[in-house]
């Protein structure tokens, strides 16, 4: 479709997120009364902690229905700066804490408060599809540097030394990570942080994850590697994926006095203030007990371990087992030039688009987070939605020629 005159050029220079356009395609579908099986959505299919609930209710009851500070109510800053004390050693005071609407908000925020045109933004692939977009929205540039199995889909300190430029203000780190659900040890970060503190790059580590973690591999902040590297530290997280309130639209950015000044001098302009329900919600949520993070964790490691026994059994199927998050990214280039009942397996996109219209099972074709090989499925569904849709899977990829 040629663009609109009335369109900006930026506009011209992005796509829609094709996580979100795989989820409505799915839901549409539903709605017609087709069986689909959808592994694509990127939010628990738990609901909000009762308790969480209550605490938004009672504080619209209350009156609490008006502006708030731009960067939020003091006591959720106060109890997100001790929730990052207590979980990572990370001593941050209320003013270097930003609340936004999600954790998509705050790093756009962060793109628009630290880049100049032209500069360049460091971006490990496979990476969350809005990454790029953003960066490309604050007229910066992104430079994506590729990975793969080999090494469990992690940029290394000799890939970030020689991608940076005259132009880079800063790399962008997701542990545990969308798609790959992989996850960065502390030597790992450590030897990252080497360089970008000798390089004096920023780092924005996006943590969205970080309590859904499976394996002996702990989650550790970048921040929390030095006092150096906390200095360069843009610290993303939220209360979206951890308490099951991705519609809540709660985020936060954490990082020093003069970043932290910029972000909220631009949401200041923009969004104004989180919604006052939704901040007083996230403030039960990182007060109150986390009894129902653990059990939907527990959940999640269950399913993890299932949906990738169940991959791996399939014949021209290789699945790296993730360490957090809820997604599984197998490798299935093995069929491409297959043919299909209505066409043939060329890359991730045909694959999941035949599959979809095929066998009614929605998964991300890879393509949309560069990685051309690969195809994302969430494991946020039940277990009997697991083993149907991957049954399916396997199916179609045995009727394959």
């Amino acid at each position: 479709m040629a663009p609109s005159k009335w369109q900006s050029d930026r506009v011209g220079q992005i796509e829609d997120s094709i996580t979100l356009a795989i989820s409505a395609l799915a839901k549409k579908m539903k709605s017609e009364g087709l069986d689909v099986i959808g592994f694509g959505a990127g939010e628990p299919d738990f609901d909000t902690p009762e308790f969480i609930k209550e605490a938004a209710i009672k504080a619209i009851q209350a009156g609490k229905n008006k502006y708030t500070d731009s960067p939020g109510i003091l006591e959720l800053r106060e109890a997100i700066c001790a929730t990052l004390l207590a979980d990572h050693n990370l001593t941050y005071s209320p003013k270097q804490i930003v609340t936004t609407v999600g954790a998509k908000h705050a790093i756009y925020n962060a793109m628009m408060a630290i880049l100049n045109p032209g500069d360049e933004v460091i971006i490990p692939a496979p990476y969350w599809v809005s990454y790029p977009a953003q960066v490309i929205l604050a007229a910066g540039k992104p430079v994506i540097v590729q990975t793969d199995e080999s090494t469990e889909f992690k940029i290394s300190p000799q890939q970030l030394e020689a991608a940076i430029t005259p132009r880079t203000k800063c790399v962008i780190i997701n542990s545990p990570s969308n798609p790959t659900g992989m996850m960065y040890t502390r030597d790992e970060l450590a030897a990252l942080a080497e360089v970008i503190v000798r390089k004096d790059i920023l780092v924005l580590s996006d943590e969205i994850y970080e309590k859904l973690v499976y394996t002996d591999v702990a989650h550790v902040s970048i921040a929390s590697i030095s006092e150096e590297a906390k200095k360069r530290t843009i610290l993303v997280n939220g209360v979206s994926k951890a308490y099951a309130m991705t519609g809540w639209r709660m985020g936060y950015v954490a990082a020093e006095l003069d970043i932290i000044e910029g972000i909220n001098r631009i949401q200041s302009h923009s969004t104004s203030n989180v919604t006052a329900n939704a901040q007083y919600a996230a403030l039960a949520a990182y007060t109150g007990s986390q009894e129902a993070v653990e059990a939907m964790r527990v959940a999640f490691d269950r399913r993890r371990k299932l949906m990738v026994k169940l991959l791996n059994e399939i014949p021209g199927v290789s699945c790296l087992e993730p360490q957090g998050a809820f997604y599984a990214f197998p490798n299935i280039s093995s069929f491409f030039g297959k043919k299909s009942k209505t066409g043939t397996v060329t890359d991730t996109a045909s694959f999941c688009d035949l599959l979809l219209k095929e066998s009614l099972v929605a998964l991300v074709p890879g393509i949309g987070f560069e990685s051309d090989t690969c195809v994302r499925l969430s494991y946020a569904t039940s277990d009997a939605q697991i083993e149907a849709g991957i049954k399916r899977l396997k199916d179609w990829l045995a009727s394959l020629k």
